[in-house]
């Protein structure tokens, strides 16, 4: 079963809130999940972005792929040290 860790979408029409999640690669975007591991709400400025380090690592441990999108946040958020990733 091949995971990501990828965003769906909740809140109302033109006011997003995203969950950070992992899924299963064949579940639908806002569809089951195993795992919510964060939340971003990109209205705020700066936008704000929440999450559980020691599962989002866990989950990379584990084979986890994070989305372009998650990559990112990760990123911004300083969880990969290393620029090569």
């Amino acid at each position: 079963m091949p995971v990501k860790i990828r965003l769906a979408r909740h809140g109302a029409k033109k006011r997003p809130f995203y969950r950070i999640v992992v899924a299963d690669v064949e579940s639908p975007r806002d569809g089951k999940f195993i795992e919510m591991v964060g939340t971003y709400n990109p209205l705020l400025d700066p936008a704000e972005v929440s999450m559980k380090q020691d599962r989002i690592k866990y989950w990379i441990d584990q084979g986890a792929i994070p989305t372009d999108t998650v990559k990112s946040l990760l990123k911004k958020e300083g969880f990969f040290a290393n620029p090569a990733e």
